[in-house]
């Protein structure tokens, strides 16, 4: 079976990590023979193992409702009748239009919907003079149409959440609510690596008794010592959804009930400037540690405490998979799509409200809980890329 993977770019975030690892997992199978096309030569993740099967062709496609359409896709439709793919899936909404222009109906297509595209919502009529949302409807409007040059479609939905979202804005094609994966052995604490957790009450105590103690900032690579911080982390592009500047109000709560923090914010982005900038406002910027993106996330997850979400939506949550995959304990804002990893109480807490109080009270409630770490580990275990792949096959044959 010919397998193509199709995605703008391998940028840091959830959909390009998900395609990395299914590559990199179907490349293993027997039978199998895959390959992922890129439209732009930007890679942000370590591909050295799988960078035979990557091919950067760039294409793009756009589309106009006052000027003629422009389309760059000759080299991709070359590649499609030269590779001949069985299987044809597409990641993210740049991958599923341009491709869409090429004409293949001899593969079965796929399109993964990693969020609730705005491409994708329905038009209504208060918005008839929102230029946007009127571009959107026109190029919705127009992909469906491609669809169907090349036979139709398969969508795959991520959680209840975007399930909902999927039904809501077509009922044409097949739908599959299919959770998205990590590699689960990467992420897991090696047992030679214990992390020792401090008695949050002595920590109290003797922070209280210390009047001579010095916070400074540290460098980037440098865990502050645990006898007086709560290590806590956050994974994520900074954007105004993800709500990075949330975090600096709960390290603020935290220090007002005598606890010092160490956050690492792992990630890059627009807000990144933004958010330094209200830390040091709020006089928390000690205690924040800004490390761009960081290839080995999984490192920083084992040196810490509680892992603490904040995106305002989210349609699953692969960084919540990661941490629980690594033993953390979840305190996580409600996004939606992460309503479907959360039990509250066994695995973490997830939050209605943006209030930094009962972020701050819920986060001391699950630190150092072992039966949560525990838990979560095992939890994890059923979101394996491996598993994944079992089940992508078993569709892609249907």
């Amino acid at each position: 079976m010919k397998i193509l993977h199709i995605i703008p770019n391998l940028r840091k975030g959830g959909a390009e990590r998900l395609v990395n690892d299914i590559v990199r997992e179907l490349a293993t199978r027997e039978s199998v023979e895959v390959r992922m096309v890129l439209f732009r030569d930007e890679i942000a993740y370590d591909i050295q193992d799988i960078r035979h099967l990557v091919h950067i062709i760039p294409a793009s496609v756009h589309l106009s409702l006052w000027r003629k359409n422009k389309f760059q896709i000759d080299t991709l439709q070359q590649f499609l009748e030269d590779f001949q793919p069985d299987i044809i899936h597409t990641h993210l909404f740049e991958a599923e239009i341009v491709s869409r222009f090429c004409i293949y109906p001899k593969a079965k297509w796929f399109s993964h919907l990693h969020d609730n595209m705005i491409q994708f919502k329905n038009f209504e009529l208060e918005s008839i003079l929102d230029k946007n949302a009127i571009t959107n409807y026109y190029e919705k409007k127009v992909l469906f149409k491609r669809y169907k040059k090349n036979g139709g479609t398969h969508f795959f939905s991520i959680s209840k959440y975007s399930d909902k979202f999927a039904e809501s804005i077509q009922t044409s094609y097949q739908l599959t609510l299919l959770p998205n994966a990590i590699d689960v052995k990467r992420f897991q604490k090696p047992a030679d690596n214990p992390i020792t957790k401090g008695n949050i009450e002595m920590m109290f105590n003797e922070h209280n008794q210390s009047s001579n103690i010095s916070f400074k900032p540290k460098s980037q690579t440098q865990f502050i010592d645990r006898r007086w911080t709560l290590n806590l982390i956050n994974i994520g592009s900074f954007t105004e959804n993800k709500n990075q500047q949330f975090l600096t109000d709960i390290i603020l709560k935290l220090n007002e009930i005598g606890i010092r923090v160490n956050f690492y914010f792992l990630g890059e982005g627009d807000c990144f400037a933004m958010v330094q900038e209200k830390a040091i406002k709020l006089g928390v910027q000690d205690q924040c540690q800004f490390l761009g993106n960081i290839e080995n996330v999984e490192e920083y997850l084992w040196k810490s405490d509680v892992y603490v979400h904040v995106a305002k939506s989210e349609a699953l949550g692969l960084t919540i998979i990661e941490a629980m995959a690594a033993g953390l304990s979840v305190i996580t804002l409600d996004g939606g799509g992460n309503r479907d990893l959360m039990i509250n109480g066994k695995n973490g807490f997830l939050i209605e409200k943006q209030d930094p109080k009962e972020f701050a009270n819920r986060i001391l409630e699950v630190y150092q809980n072992k039966e949560i770490s525990d838990f979560n580990a095992e939890f994890a275990k059923q979101f394996d890329i491996k598993t994944y792949c079992d089940k992508l096959l078993e569709i892609y044959q249907s």
